[in-house]
């Protein structure tokens, strides 16, 4: 039997300037490989045979320079810029907007995550159900994680590393579930949508992603990539 396909469009998140990175410009638009690191992430969505839409969400100072770089993207038309907000959350629920009525499932991704590959894309998209409404991409801990009181830096507790995972991008929901998240949530702090879908108390699954697909935030983090790119990642499929 095959799969029933749902309509999917993703949401990229591009909007932010980056001050860790310590550019000028904003870090999606820093040279990987010779390409902007959003460039890179688009052609994995662009490539995949699930995503009927992509909705590009970049910092508004900045969108003649990232239409130029879209339009590099000849083959694959149906992708939409919009400007980003002052936060993360402002950004993703711009990007709720531009997203079609009748779509089931809406994935969001960091832009300058461009190391994921396409197996874990639509793996993460292919646990999405009725039971099952909102996904995570994480991989498990691999360093002993402590909790530190923040003036004293004393240890308060050794966390238990067999339940700690580290979360990623993408995530994926049913378009009802994050619209719903993002009307009742968006304004507080939350580091990633699913936080604001879990506050609505719906469980969210994590699907086991790769060690590889880092978000690129310092200098240091644009060197690994440029290591894992030369040896072959991430792989097409």
């Amino acid at each position: 039997m095959k799969p029933i396909v749902m309509k999917t469009q993703a949401i990229i998140v591009a909007a932010g300037q980056g001050t860790r990175f310590k550019t000028k410009i904003p870090k999606s638009l820093v040279l990987l490989r010779g390409k902007p690191i959003f460039v890179h992430t688009l052609g994995v969505f662009a490539k995949s045979s699930l995503i009927d839409k992509i909705v590009l969400v970049a910092h508004p100072k900045y969108l003649s320079e990232f239409k130029n770089h879209v339009a590099s993207f000849l083959g694959f038309h149906k992708i939409e810029i919009v400007p980003g907000g002052a936060t993360r959350a402002d950004s993703v629920a711009r990007g709720l907007t531009k997203v079609d009525a009748d779509t089931r499932i809406v994935v969001v991704h960091d832009g300058a995550r461009p190391l994921l590959s396409k197996a874990i894309l639509e793996g993460t998209i292919r646990q999405i159900s009725f039971r099952c409404p909102a996904v995570t991409v994480g991989v498990p801990m691999k360093q002993t994680v402590k909790k530190v009181a923040r003036r004293s830096l004393n240890v308060r507790e050794t966390l238990n590393r067999d339940e700690l995972w580290e979360i990623q991008t993408p995530q994926a929901f049913r378009l009802d579930v994050l619209r719903r998240a993002h009307r009742q949530h968006y304004q507080k702090t939350f580091t990633d949508d699913a936080v604001m879908v879990e506050a609505l108390g719906i469980r969210v699954k994590v699907f086991e992603g790769d060690y590889r697909n880092i978000k690129i935030t310092t200098q240091e983090d644009l060197l690994i990539a440029e290591a894992f790119f030369a040896e072959g990642a991430p792989p097409a499929s």
